[in-house]
């Protein structure tokens, strides 16, 4: 059976453009999406992106003529005064999405796993029929276990993870964090940034190390839901997979 013609130089990249084009499109509309979501819950979305816009473009007209360069600065302005509302819709959506997640079991893994750069994350390294669940991170600061649910229990359950791992890991550092609103506690807002400010111990061949003892340990982590579980739903299913793993 002969085989298909391999595609031309031009066909690939009329395909790749296509694909572009389309992602690209998805994109548009997820946003659009998430902009009128958003703009229904958060009455002060649309006064504020307006006004960040207004205040850069009078600020670009103001500079235009105090530097006699109206047609210079007044179209900075404008792309100054889009970035801004831009950043304003970014920074109020992750908010509410912060908002929404908070006390929901899965929250903390769901930020975790959006954490930029060389982080390894493992969800539901150790949990207990009441829905306290700690997760670990491996980066350059070195290990970083990070409790969810009831404080004392998830504290409780980050002390006996990190006695089962500390042969493991040898001198790195291991930071442990309960994700909550109480003293001591990061709260979930904060806990992208907390992780982010520690200091770098460890190299990524250090890393790759660890992460391979972790794997031959052959434990399974506690199977979560993608993202943070609403309250109430599938309750019954995850403490059936919590029951499974802990036996």
């Amino acid at each position: 059976m002969p085989k298909p013609p391999a595609p031309t130089s031009k066909e690939a990249k009329a395909a790749a453009k296509l694909v572009r084009q389309r992602q690209s499109k998805e994109r548009r509309q997820q946003m659009w999406q998430a902009f009128n979501m958003q703009r229904r819950e958060d009455r002060w979305l649309l006064p504020l992106m307006i006004g960040v816009f207004v205040l850069a473009v009078a600020l670009g007209v103001a500079l235009g003529l105090v530097a006699v360069g109206v047609w210079f600065f007044a179209p900075l302005g404008v792309l100054a005064g889009l970035v801004g509302a831009f950043v304003v819709f970014s920074r109020r959506i992750q908010r509410t999405a912060y908002a929404n997640a908070e006390g929901k079991t899965g929250a903390a893994s769901w930020v975790l796993e959006q954490l930029r750069g060389a982080w390894r994350v493992t969800p539901g390294v150790a949990a207990n029929g009441q829905f306290d669940v700690v997760h670990r991170v491996v980066g350059k600061p070195g290990v970083i276990l990070v409790g969810e649910g009831a404080p004392n229990r998830a504290q409780g359950l980050i002390a006996q993870e990190k006695r089962k791992i500390a042969k493991l890991v040898g001198d790195t550092p291991i930071y442990e964090i309960v994700v909550g609103n109480e003293e001591g506690n990061v709260p979930l807002s904060k806990l992208q940034r907390h992780i982010m400010r520690l200091p770098n111990n460890i190299d990524t061949k250090r890393m790759d190390a660890i992460e391979a003892k972790f794997a031959a340990l052959g434990a399974r982590p506690t199977p979560l839901p993608k993202g943070p579980l609403p309250q109430g739903a599938k309750m019954r299913n995850l403490q059936r997979a919590t029951r499974k793993v802990r036996n």
